[in-house]
């Protein structure tokens, strides 16, 4: 057996265990007390298993979590200046628990959060640990613990490209797709689309108000048909809200959007079409705020080469792994945009992110923490 997968395998048990006890502290990201103790827990965590960083530093993310930043030199004559990208912050509100607490049931472990993400960071930590304790080379490594990613990354952004910025490589142990890493992500749009009328008694004076919902109507049938899905690019209006009373012609109206595109040409389009929405009456307005929350993950060479040792370090383990295009967009999408190579997905296999279903799958679990020690042992090696 390769050594590295033995050593994840005597892991097994501790692996669900860390697992266990990382799920069962509640990390919403809208609760920044929670937030705070789901941090203290990992930095507590990382402590235990990989000694004090050699260096760290925590940046405040209020009103969110806060961003912690810890570096370990390289070790056994490693090489290469790596980042590592893993949010703690999960979608499931805080009590969750209480009717949904981690269960194991044969090869399936669930849980809230634990396929996005809290499994990927359980993995890095153990692949890590694997690779000193084997001697084997590792870079210096850079690990990036995120507390507001689930809700756009809005006060973290800065802070990760600073971070990433200058690194051979950026890992990022968000879930698998189906198993199968991530090598490009769509660029995500988050917009909100206001059209403004002019009230009035919709029965006794029909003819003089000017409907913010009839405006907004023509609106969404525009921007769904400005989508086009054969290029990638998909467009949603996920809600829409307007006016006062059924006999009131409606004053204002609200629908909030979201664009996924695959390449800039069609980011600049659909921007395009933002800015040329044009309300029918003349005295109803139109108004759009928002933009791009994430830039495109392109597949890039480089990202392409780090997929491809990731590809023979799974052969080496017995192990065949994919790559593949994703709708989703993560963290990862700001460090591609400034060029770097980023590989995704190196996280838990397994389904269900942001549903009630969601599990991991326990071999999974430790075929990624081999195969992310192997990763991680090679490019230290050069």
């Amino acid at each position: 057996m390769n050594p590295l997968v033995e050593a994840a395998e005597a892991r097994r048990r501790a692996l669900i265990d860390d697992l266990t006890a990382y799920v069962q502290v509640e990390t919403p990201s809208d609760d920044r007390t929670a937030l705070a103790a789901g941090l203290a827990w990992v930095r507590s965590y990382l402590d235990e298993h990989l000694g004090a960083p050699d260096a760290e530093s925590t940046v405040d993310g209020t009103p969110h979590g806060d961003v912690a930043v810890l570096d370990w030199n390289a070790v056994h004559g490693g090489a290469g200046r790596i980042a590592i990208l893993c949010h703690y912050d999960t979608v499931w509100p805080l009590g969750t628990l209480l009717d949904w607490p981690v269960t194991v049931d044969g090869d399936r472990l669930t849980g809230p959060g634990a396929f996005d993400m809290k499994a990927g960071l359980v993995q890095v930590v153990h692949a890590l640990a694997i690779a000193r304790a084997q001697g084997l080379p590792l870079p210096a490594v850079r690990l990036v613990l995120n507390g507001d990613e689930e809700i756009g990354s809005p006060a973290s952004r800065p802070i990760i490209e600073e971070a990433v910025a200058g690194r051979d490589a950026v890992l990022v142990f968000e879930a698998s797709a189906g198993g199968a890493l991530k090598t490009a992500r769509k660029g995500v749009g988050l917009f909100t689309v206001t059209t403004q009328g002019v009230e009035g008694h919709a029965g006794l004076d029909p003819e003089n108000g000017v409907s913010a919902i009839d405006e907004m109507a023509r609106v969404i049938v525009a921007l769904h048909d400005s989508a086009d899905l054969a290029a990638g690019t998909s467009v949603n209006v996920g809600t829409m809200s307007g006016g006062s009373r059924a006999n009131v012609t409606a004053g204002s109206a609200q629908a909030l959007v979201d664009v996924r595109v695959t390449d800039v040409d069609e980011m600049r389009r659909m921007d395009e079409a933002f800015s040329g929405l044009e309300p029918r009456r003349e005295a109803a307005e139109i108004a759009v705020d928002g933009g791009w929350n994430r830039p495109v993950m392109v597949r890039s060479a480089g990202t392409a080469a780090l997929f491809t040792i990731a590809r023979e370090v799974a052969a080496e383990q017995g192990l065949v792994v994919e790559e593949t295009s994703v709708g989703g967009a993560s963290d990862g999408n700001f460090a591609a945009a400034l060029g770097l190579p980023v590989l995704d997905g190196l996280g838990a296999v397994g389904d269900g992110a942001h549903a009630r279903h969601e599990w991991i799958s326990i071999d999974g679990m430790v075929e990624r923490t081999a195969l992310a020690a192997g990763l991680l042992t090679r490019l230290g090696s050069g």
